[in-house]
């Protein structure tokens, strides 16, 4: 019998926008502890942080449940994969190093109890957004990254935090916006071109878009986009031969 497979996205831990940022915190860690014994491994596919920088020798203050709480999975031998986000780009050693995460800066394919899954955290994937695709651009420049490591954390920190807080609260009450339709949204269209020229990929999961999303595309492909652990709380679960869509209510999942 086989454990299950999580995916999760979207907390962005630390937002200034987040006012009840300790307690979602806790939340997160108590359905990670939940899952623990359930789990052979966690796909965090993206922002998990709302800005997250490494310093050389400096990484952002906080996270202290968070970070032990994965630490802890991986040493019970529980695979956890994090995936950079356009909020958490700058993540390099530490967490792999630290917690004995598996880091990914790209979109991964990989075969899972014998089904075909195509993992991102969905940013950059076929939006039209110019404006996003050149911020984009800079913020994974090695270049930029270098200059700004030579900001002080005090200040680089503070930058990136605000940065991200007045990001969301352009947002119409600070959130995403709805579903576009089959025929707009930018990720489902992104998916029916990709598959076209992939067609062994049974699953396509994303974040980003704090919506959540469950489409069949195919008699054999299915897309879903997972929401987020900031108002959802929601997540998939894969045990090998259904996969879900649930959201964590405390004590027990909803599906």
């Amino acid at each position: 019998m086989h454990k299950n497979i999580y995916f999760l996205s979207d907390a962005h831990l630390g937002s200034l926008a987040i006012e009840h940022s300790r307690t979602q915190e806790r939340r997160l860690v108590r359905f990670l502890d939940s899952i623990k014994s359930k789990a052979s491994a966690i796909y965090l596919l993206g922002d998990m942080f709302d800005f997250w920088y490494e310093y050389k020798y400096v990484v952002p203050k906080g996270f202290t449940r968070f970070l032990g709480k994965l630490s802890e999975l991986t040493d019970m031998g529980v695979e956890v994969h994090f995936f950079t986000g356009n909020h958490d780009i700058w993540a390099y050693d530490y967490l792999e190093r630290e917690c004995g995460l598996i880091l990914h800066r790209q979109p991964l394919t990989t075969e899972i109890y014998g089904k075909v899954f195509y993992l991102a955290h969905g940013d950059g994937l076929g939006d039209p957004n110019t404006r996003f695709k050149v911020l984009r651009k800079i913020f994974h420049n090695r270049t930029c990254q270098v200059l700004f490591s030579s900001i002080h954390p005090r200040w680089g920190m503070a930058f990136g935090l605000n940065w991200a807080k007045q990001s969301r609260l352009k947002r119409k009450d600070g959130m995403e916006p709805p579903y576009q339709g089959e025929d707009k949204e930018s990720l489902v269209l992104y998916t029916k071109k990709y598959m076209q020229s992939h067609r062994d990929i049974d699953f396509f999961i994303y974040g980003h878009r704090h919506i959540e999303l469950d489409l069949m595309l195919s008699r054999k492909t299915r897309m879903m986009i997972i929401g987020d652990w900031i108002t959802q709380f929601t997540y998939v679960v894969y045990d090998g031969e259904h996969i879900f869509l649930e959201e964590y209510v405390e004590g027990e999942s909803k599906p």
